[in-house]
């Protein structure tokens, strides 16, 4: 797909973040969209932010953990715009605690959003891409899905199973001769909503001794990548058919650590992790 002039796009989690800005550029590029997300009033603000530019829009809410719906829209989408050539999973959302302290549920929450809501959006629009004879699918990972985290199993786990799935995905339609190619994406940290909105359970403070609210204030400070810059990179990535595409100079650290210390890393997060609570904790005992 060397140009997405007059090409269809669907996205999911347009409301806000990555999916808006990726909606916005994707728009300035001459593309169709159809966009859909779970929160209705943040999808009328993009839709809004999209008046006034000559492409098609078309909008849906929809939460990505419900198979039919997902498979519904993909229907609807090629009723509405005759065709699509691109599917961005990017719907996404965070859980933190420690593995004793986090329910089955929240794992299963965590999975039916970041991993089988990929995986639907990916089986539903797959046989519309390969009826364009031009496609491909974005699945959104992140740095989360290259090195783990402590207190990220349930996150970290969505996320290397998404890499997991979309590149052997890859491979698949390469061998198949597929018309469809797909692009596993790592952001580092960005300036969205996601720590705000993340489930943290009460097994982070007493694993670190910091409270989940200084804990978030903390993470998002190290948050050095906009939306706007991830959805510049991630249509480069389409562009030029890259199969990884890494956000920001924290997702490259993120990368290269693994490649360098493949099992030493992990004490090294610890350690940050560590570090950082007890930094935490003193400024709030010198307040």
């Amino acid at each position: 797909m060397k140009s997405l002039r007059n090409k269809v796009a669907a996205v999911t989690g347009a409301g806000s973040g990555i999916g808006r800005a990726l909606a916005l550029q994707l728009a300035n590029e001459g593309c169709h969209l159809a966009l859909a997300d779970i929160d209705n009033q943040g999808l009328d603000d993009t839709c809004e932010l999209l008046a006034h530019q000559p492409v098609t829009v078309t909008r849906q809410t929809l939460n990505v953990a419900d198979e039919a719906a997902v498979f519904a829209w993909a229907e609807q989408v090629v009723v509405d715009h005759g065709q699509v050539n691109l599917i961005i999973n990017n719907a996404g959302v965070a859980l933190s605690g420690t593995v004793d302290g986090l329910s089955l549920d929240d794992y299963r929450w965590i999975m039916d959003v970041n991993f089988w809501g990929v995986m639907y959006g990916s089986k539903a629009f797959l046989p519309k891409l390969q009826a364009s004879g031009d496609g491909h699918i974005v699945n959104i990972s992140s740095v989360f899905g290259l090195a783990s985290q402590p207190l990220m199993s349930g996150y970290n786990a969505s996320k290397f199973a998404v890499r997991g799935f979309t590149e052997s995905l890859r491979q698949d339609l390469e061998l198949t001769g597929s018309c469809v190619s797909a692009t596993s994406v790592h952001p580092g940290g960005i300036k969205t909503n996601i720590a705000k909105a993340a489930r943290m359970d009460h097994s982070c403070e007493r694993a670190t001794g910091v409270s989940n609210a200084a804990a978030t204030a903390d993470f998002e400070r190290m948050f050095i990548n906009t939306p706007e810059k991830a959805a510049r990179t991630i249509i480069a990535g389409i562009v030029k058919n890259k199969r990884r595409v890494l956000i920001g100079p924290d997702a490259r650290v993120f990368d290269w650590l693994v490649r360098l210390l493949p099992s030493a890393y992990q004490r090294l997060f610890t350690a940050a992790v560590r570090h950082q609570s007890r930094a935490q904790t003193n400024r709030a005992t010198q307040a």
